[in-house]
């Protein structure tokens, strides 16, 4: 079984261009489970199907997973459902879908080999028998140009039940691989095709480099028979027992670790003192539970300016755990009002120095962080805070709000961006569940904000988000839509 770093590095030792195809199945291979299953729960959970239409479509699901119905007749007897609908009205529905269910099930091993494809050059493309509903959304945030999935047919902006032949299924996948080859000058024979079920084995036997991911025993004995290379994430999909364990034990860790600084704060009289020991104490050990290890470029920037307010890009709930674990003292920050309300927890943040702002009340969230000026000038501790506002759904940078940059100019402090790659990977927008792994954190030199003025915030305000794109090796247009290269057949 191949390493995700062995895959990465394969890629990556590749040549140049366009000449190699990567073509990705979606389901069970870009995401954890299946894309149809969330769909269909969203539309239960908004009330878009009757009893009746739920009994006849687990019938007809139940009659293809037996055999009875194969995938053609699958999807015509799943359009049936949407007939009368509009397609514009649909899509955003799947944008929805998105961004509730399916962008936290992707695989962060993909999203990875996905990246790795991109640098080289490569012709990347997604290849599935599902919708483009389901599929073109996670496209877009892979950066995925070519979608090549099955099309239903529409007339007057409305689904008519139909579906457009042929189907990206089985032997219709190696038809659109060869079409987009045609298309882009792709050899096959040099391509590769990452999928995790027999239903694709055409298309496995098609190209020069099958990669079997997450297979299905039935693939993974293939596999093995053929000598294909096989990896397996666990990134995603079920928790172990032990990863709800680890996950229940990070909570209390923050109240044990305030509590292990009480003593010192009655030997010393120095609330400071304790604070840091137990901000140090939570790093660690929380550190450990989850399986988190850092790999910090630029460490040195994060002791070289002090105070300062340091910004991080918001990914997971794990971001709190690293920045205590790069900071470690002196430290104070900003939360929403509703940590508040959580019982324990919110009070050991109050008492910790954590302002907890009402998002909903500009005004009086201004008013609240005013507070933090005082604590960079006269106790001199620094300020973190996430000019993103809220955590993202994936790893794309969202547009970053003022306060952090009022509050620099008002202490007269320097900013110092962190910028944290990949926190998603242990727990993205959305999961309960802590998964082990390595993020890769890069602190950016300090920003002078000596001559700044709130005339001018709005440029540095996006020369600082800027700095991060480029760091994240995100396009400084990634705000915008980019259209996909679809290929009907």
């Amino acid at each position: 079984m191949l390493s995700h770093q062995y895959l990465i590095a394969e890629i990556l030792d590749l040549p140049d261009g366009p000449e190699i195809g990567a073509f990705f199945d979606f389901d069970g291979t870009i995401i954890s489970g299946y894309s149809a299953i969330a769909f269909f729960q969203e539309q239960l959970k908004r009330g878009h199907m009757s009893p009746r239409d739920v009994v006849e479509l687990i019938s007809v699901m139940a009659s293809f997973g037996m055999g009875i119905l194969g995938f053609p007749a699958l999807m015509l007897a799943a359009s049936q459902f949407l007939r009368g609908v509009r397609e514009d009205s649909y899509a955003a529905f799947g944008e929805e879908v998105f961004r509730s269910h399916i962008a936290r099930q992707i695989y962060p091993e993909t999203r990875a080999m996905v990246k790795a494809h991109l640098q080289k050059g490569h012709t990347v493309a997604i290849i599935s028998s599902a919708t483009p509903y389901q599929v073109e959304p996670a496209a877009r945030d892979l950066d995925i140009e070519n979608v090549l999935c099955t099309y239903l047919q529409v007339e007057n902006g409305e689904f008519t039940g139909a579906v457009v032949r042929p189907i990206c299924f089985g032997p219709g996948k190696v038809l659109a691989a060869e079409s987009l080859s045609q298309k882009y000058g792709a050899d096959l024979d040099k391509s590769f095709f990452y999928s995790d079920s027999t239903d694709d084995i055409e298309l496995l036997e098609r190209v020069g480099n099958p990669r079997p991911l997450n297979p299905s025993n039935k693939l993974r004995a293939i596999s093995e028979r053929r000598g294909w290379p096989v990896r397996r994430f666990a990134s995603r999909g079920r928790p172990t027992p032990t990863d709800w364990v680890r996950t229940a034990m990070v909570p209390a860790t923050l109240l044990g670790s305030f509590m292990s600084g009480l003593p010192i704060w009655a030997l010393s009289g120095s609330k400071r003192d304790a604070l840091n020991f137990s901000m140090s104490v939570f790093a660690d050990v929380a550190s450990a539970l989850i399986g988190l290890n850092l790999s910090i470029k630029g460490e040195h920037h994060l002791w070289s300016h002090r105070p300062a307010v340091f910004l991080f890009n918001h990914q997971s709930n794990v971001d709190m755990v690293i920045i205590a674990r790069l900071l470690r003292r002196d430290i104070s920050g900003v939360g929403k009002k509703e940590i508040g309300d959580i019982p324990l927890i919110g009070r050991v943040l109050e008492f910790s120095g954590v302002v907890l702002i009402d998002r909903k009340d500009t005004q009086r969230a201004i008013e609240t962080m005013g507070s933090l000026v005082d604590t960079m000038r006269i106790e001199g501790k620094s300020v973190c805070m996430s000019p993103e506002g809220t955590r993202s759904i994936t790893p794309r940078l969202a547009p970053f709000k003022k306060g952090a940059f009022h509050l620099a100019i008002q202490a007269g402090v320097p900013i110092v961006p962190i910028v944290i790659q990949n926190s998603s990977d242990i727990m993205p927008k959305g999961e309960m569940i802590y998964r082990p792994a390595t993020v890769e954190v890069e602190v950016l030199p300090p920003v002078d904000t000596s001559g700044w003025s709130v005339e001018t915030i709005d440029e540095h305000v996006a020369s600082v988000r800027n700095m991060y794109l480029e760091a994240l090796d995100q396009d400084q247009s990634a705000d915008t839509v980019k259209p996909l290269r679809v290929v009907k057949k």
